[in-house]
């Protein structure tokens, strides 16, 4: 199979989908790779590192999308690549399909198979978002922590104290991936940490791995609009797999926090998971409404791209080899993981999640690849 790896363009994103490793793995299964000129080079990774496992460097995005049968990228594509997709191509890369009408419509009109990372699932879990939870998690607490200093219109609160200070209170809603390693983050820094999650079984997990200066509890409204008067830095993880995440916080509740507190929205790609969470990136990461602070970049594993590069291509090659090997009909069929990343596939939508989130007809995935 012929597989290019575009070099991103969306606004501050440095990564890149494939490691030169990654490369080598498909080369030697017998497939092609080009890569776009430049493509790796913000993630520390050179052409002639991709030239030396004999991968092709082509000069323009507008070669790669044409002399390749599957795209494997990282972040959704943007207008500018609209254009450039074609019928029937493989695009195996983010999409979070339900934060965006106009990226959905656009690839409905594409007739391109929409492979989305966010949904491959296997025994339960989400294999291909979790390396960039972890990112996003840990990144969540350092820049919350930035962003509680005065200079940027923080509490101006030190996240771990002092001697003889009380440090910062934390508030963590989820604890998925996302949530547990922000969580293990503050705590590491010496904060007060509360995390919350619905369920039960996952409250007892993490009551026995973290810290004394972690407390479990359990979600619900009221709690939430407890824990928001005393917090210093509120991190929101919580999604649904494919469809736009819940609202936690209202914008009614922001005159309950504390002037400066800082809200960091880590399902933003999503849709986000505070009401007043409003899209934002790297050069202009916060906005602040009415005292608070909110940070809600949609890419934040992009601002450290070369572990992110690194972990990505980990989670995602097996996946990737098995698509290029079997084509993505019969990857799918016999891969039930993948058939749940098939999201829209030649002008159908095939998650259902997506459909429900902008009122479309629903197509089982099932029925694509018979």
């Amino acid at each position: 199979m012929k597989i290019g790896v575009p070099k991103e363009i969306k606004p501050q994103e440095a990564r890149v989908g494939l490691t030169p490793a990654g490369a080598l793995t498909l080369l030697r299964a017998g497939h092609q790779v080009a890569i776009q000129k430049g493509a790796g080079m913000l993630s520390g990774i050179s052409d002639s590192e991709y030239k030396e496992v004999g991968c092709e460097i082509l000069s323009s995005i507008e070669a790669i999308y044409r002399s390749s049968e599957m795209i494997i990228k990282v972040k959704e594509p943007i207008p500018e690549e609209y254009n450039l997709i074609q019928a029937d191509q493989l695009l195996f890369t983010y999409f979070h399909f339900a934060s965006s009408n106009q990226l959905t419509q656009a690839m409905i009109k594409t007739k391109a198979i929409c492979l989305a990372y966010e949904t491959v699932e296997e025994q339960g879990k989400l294999p291909l978002l979790i390396p960039m939870s972890e990112v996003a998690g840990r990144m969540a607490t350092q820049e919350g922590a930035k962003y509680l200093e005065k200079t940027f219109g923080g509490f101006g609160i030190l996240l771990g104290g002092v001697t003889g200070v009380q440090p910062a209170n934390v508030m963590v809603i989820g604890g998925g991936v996302s949530g547990t390693e922000a969580a293990r983050m503050a705590a590491g820094l010496g904060a007060n940490v509360t995390i919350l999650d619905t369920n039960l079984e996952r409250l007892r997990v993490l009551e026995s791995i973290m810290p004394a200066n972690v407390t479990p509890v359990y979600s619900n409204s009221y709690t939430i609009e407890e824990e928001l008067k005393r917090s210093h830095l509120i991190i929101g993880t919580v999604l649904i797999p494919g469809a736009e995440a819940p609202k936690l916080i209202r914008k009614e509740m922001l005159s309950k926090m504390m002037p400066g507190t800082v809200l960091v929205d880590v399902a933003i790609d999503q849709g986000g998971c505070f009401e007043t969470s409003e899209p934002t990136t790297h050069d202009k990461p916060i906005r602040i409404k009415e005292g608070i602070i909110h940070y809600a970049v949609t890419n934040m594993p992009g601002a450290v791209p070369n572990t992110s590069t690194t972990a990505l291509t980990n989670a995602t090659l097996h996946y990737a080899l098995e698509l290029a090997n079997k084509g993505w009909k019969k990857a799918c069929k016999e891969n039930k993981a993948l058939l749940k990343g098939l999201n829209i596939a030649r002008g159908k939508v095939v998650y259902k999640e997506v459909a429900e989130a902008f009122d479309l007809e629903y197509i089982d995935a099932s029925s694509m690849i018979q």
